[in-house]
C-alpha cells in the first residue's frame, strides 16, 4: 500500500475548487462554506483528520509506504526512487526519466486519460479541472487569518499525538 499524504489546508483549497464545478454533490457556496464543512468532516470522503489517522496506524507495516504529495513536488525523482525501492524494482536511468517525465504535473493536466476533461459535461461542469495547479501552499493565497489559527488549532488537537515527520509542510 502508497499512502499519499498532502498538507490538509492545500486538501481543503483544492476540494473547494474540484467539488464546485462537479455535478453529483452538493456545491459549496464559498470557501467559507466549505472551509466549516471541511474541518467538521461534513465533505466527500469524510473528515482529512480521521482518514488520515486511519492510515497512520499502518506506517511500521512493512507492506506500507507513506509519501507526501509536498516531498514528491519537492524532489520527484527521489520519491519515485523510494517507491521503486519499496516494490522491489529497478528502473534504467531512460525508464526513470520516461516515468519523470509522464507524471509530472503539466503532463498529466495535458493528458486526457488523467485530467478529468473526458467527465466535463456530465460529471463536471464544462469549467471543472481536477488538476488546477499542482503547487503546495496554495492554501496562504486563500485562508484568512483566523482561519489559518482556527486550522491550526484543531490540527495540533486532532493529530498532536503523532510523530511531526510524518506532516513535513510544517
Amino acid at each position: 500500500m502508497i499512502y499519499l499524504i498532502r498538507n490538509p489546508r492545500d486538501v481543503l483549497v483544492s476540494g473547494y475548487f474540484f467539488w464546485r464545478s462537479a455535478k453529483l454533490v452538493k456545491k459549496p457556496q464559498s470557501l467559507e462554506q466549505y472551509f466549516e464543512w471541511f474541518i467538521q468532516g461534513n465533505v466527500v470522503f469524510g473528515s482529512w483528520f480521521d482518514h488520515t489517522r486511519g492510515w497512520m496506524s499502518m506506517r511500521d507495516k512493512e507492506n506500507f509506504l507513506i509519501l507526501s504529495y509536498e516531498e514528491m513536488k519537492w524532489d520527484t525523482r527521489s520519491t519515485v526512487e523510494k517507491i521503486c525501492q519499496f516494490l522491489g524494482k529497478k528502473l534504467e536511468p531512460e525508464e526513470l526519466n520516461s516515468v519523470l517525465r509522464n507524471s509530472s504535473f503539466q503532463a498529466m493536466k495535458e493528458n486526457n486519460m488523467s485530467n478529468s476533461s473526458l467527465l466535463k459535461g456530465r460529471y463536471l461542469e464544462e469549467n471543472g479541472e481536477l488538476l488546477r495547479k499542482g503547487v503546495t501552499g496554495d492554501w496562504k493565497n486563500y485562508f484568512t487569518v483566523a482561519q489559518a489559527e482556527t486550522f491550526d488549532k484543531l490540527f495540533q488537537e486532532k493529530m498532536a499525538d503523532l510523530p511531526q515527520d510524518l506532516f513535513p509542510w510544517k
